[in-house]
C-alpha cells in the first residue's frame, strides 16, 4: 500500500484553503467514488486521504504564527467554506518576502488586502527537510518571480518535488528543468489550469474552430473577480507573465497563431463584492463555409479557488508517484493536461491521454504513438 503524500504549501491563500478543505472533504468514505469534483479518485494508489500537510509558508501577519487550519480561514481569504477543518498540527512560518506582494495593495482596507508580518524569514529548505516533505506547492501571488525562484531553489536543496501553480516559468524553462532533472526530482508547471476555467474552455473552443475548418479572426477573454488574486493583478507590471501564459495557451491550439492585435486574453478588473467568484467573458469571431461570419460569445461563472484545487489535488499525487518511480525533470504529459504553460503544448484530448498513460506507467510508449500520429496528420495536411 502507498504511504502518505507529504505536502508543503508556499502561500496560504484562497487556493490553499480550497485544496486543504478538498482533501478532508474527499477523505470522507461516503465520497470515495463517483462524486462531483474529482478527476481521479486514485492516482497510483494515492487517494485524497493520503495527502498530509506538513509545512506552510506565508508573509501575512494574520497567517504567520497561526495553526494552518486557522490561517486558511483568516482574511483576506474569501473562498467558500465547504468543509470544516480539524486541528492541523502545522504552524504557518514566515517565508521570503522579495517580490511576493505588490505595494499598491497597502492602499486598500485591511480586510481586503494583507498586512506584512513582522518576522524574519525561515530557512525554507531546512523546514522542508525537517518535515520530510515530498512535494512543495507554489501558490504565491502572480508576479512573484523572485520569490518563486527562491522556493524552487529550496525544493532543489531539500530534495523535494515542485508543483508551480503560477505563471513564473520553471518547469517550462530549460535551465530550471535541467536542474530538477540533475537532482532527480520531478517538477510540474507552469500556471495551473482550473478544472473548468476560462483557459481550458477557450482552448477547447479554439480547437473546435480549427478542427471544423473555421478560420478564427479575432478573440478576447475578459476576467473579473473579487479575491486578492485579482486585486494583486491591478498592478499591470505584475501581469506580463500571466498574460503571456494565458495567451500562448490559447494560441497553441491554432495551426497559425493570431497576430497580437487580434487576440486579447488576461485579467481585466477587480470587483470586490464578487469575492472568490470569477466571471469570464469570451468572444470569438471567425469565417466558415463560403467565408460567412461566425460569432460566439460565452459567459462562465465559477468559484475560482475550488476550481483550481480540483486540479492541484491530482498534481500533488502525480508528483509523489513520480518520486516513487524515480522520474526526474518536468512531467510533460501531466503538465500539459494540468497547466497553462507546460514544457510541451498538446491539444487537451492528447494531453489527457498522456496523463492517463503516466498514471498507468506507460507514458513513453503513448508519447511515441502521439508523436507518430502528429507526423501522419501533418503529412496528410490535417
Amino acid at each position: 500500500m502507498p504511504g502518505k503524500v507529504r505536502v508543503a504549501i508556499a502561500g496560504v491563500g484562497n487556493c490553499a484553503s480550497s485544496l486543504v478543505q478538498g482533501v478532508y472533504y474527499y477523505s470522507d468514505p461516503r465520497r470515495r467514488d463517483g462524486v462531483a469534483g474529482l478527476m481521479h479518485p486514485s492516482i497510483g494508489g494515492y487517494r485524497p486521504e493520503d495527502i498530509e500537510f506538513v509545512a506552510a509558508f506565508d508573509i501575512d501577519a494574520r497567517k504567520v504564527g497561526r495553526p494552518l487550519h486557522e490561517a486558511l480561514m483568516a482574511r483576506p481569504n474569501c473562498t467558500p467554506v465547504f468543509q470544516e477543518l480539524p486541528e492541523i498540527p502545522v504552524v504557518v512560518q514566515m517565508g521570503p518576502v522579495l517580490d511576493g506582494f505588490s505595494e499598491h495593495m497597502r492602499e486598500y482596507p485591511e480586510e481586503r488586502t494583507f498586512k506584512l508580518a513582522d518576522a524574519s524569514p525561515v530557512d525554507v529548505a531546512r523546514v522542508l527537510k525537517d518535515t520530510k516533505a515530498d512535494v512543495l506547492v507554489n501558490y504565491l501571488p502572480v508576479g512573484s518571480e523572485q520569490a518563486t525562484r527562491a522556493y524552487a531553489e529550496a525544493a532543489l536543496e531539500a530534495g523535494v518535488a515542485f508543483v508551480n501553480a503560477i505563471p513564473v516559468f520553471i518547469a517550462s524553462s530549460p535551465h530550471w528543468a535541467e536542474r530538477f532533472r540533475r537532482k532527480g526530482l520531478p517538477v510540474i508547471g507552469d500556471d495551473i489550469k482550473s478544472q473548468v476555467g476560462a483557459t481550458i474552455v477557450h482552448r477547447v473552443l479554439t480547437r473546435l474552430f480549427e478542427e471544423r475548418g473555421v478560420r478564427l479572426e479575432r478573440t478576447y477573454q475578459l476576467n473579473f473577480g473579487g479575491n486578492t488574486d485579482f486585486l494583486n493583478m491591478l498592478n499591470h507590471a505584475r501581469l506580463k507573465s500571466k498574460k503571456k501564459s494565458k495567451t500562448q495557451s490559447v494560441q497553441s491550439q491554432l495551426g497559425a497563431p493570431l497576430a497580437a492585435e487580434r487576440i486579447h486574453i488576461g485579467p481585466s478588473d477587480y470587483v470586490p463584492w464578487l469575492e472568490d467568484n470569477k466571471v469570464c467573458m469570451i468572444r470569438m469571431e471567425g469565417r466558415g463555409f463560403g467565408d460567412q461570419p461566425i460569432e460566439l460569445e460565452l459567459r462562465l461563472s465559477v468559484m475560482d479557488s475550488p476550481n483550481s484545487a480540483g486540479v492541484m489535488i491530482d498534481a500533488v499525487r502525480c508528483a509523489k508517484l513520480a518520486l516513487d518511480r524515480g522520474t526526474a525533470g518536468p512531467l510533460e504529459g501531466v503538465s500539459a493536461y494540468l497547466m497553462k504553460s507546460p514544457p510541451v503544448q498538446y491539444p487537451d484530448y492528447e494531453a489527457r491521454r498522456l496523463m492517463e498513460a503516466f498514471i498507468r506507467g506507460d507514458e513513453e510508449e503513448v508519447a511515441a504513438e502521439v508523436a507518430a500520429e502528429e507526423l501522419v496528420a501533418h503529412a496528410s495536411g490535417d
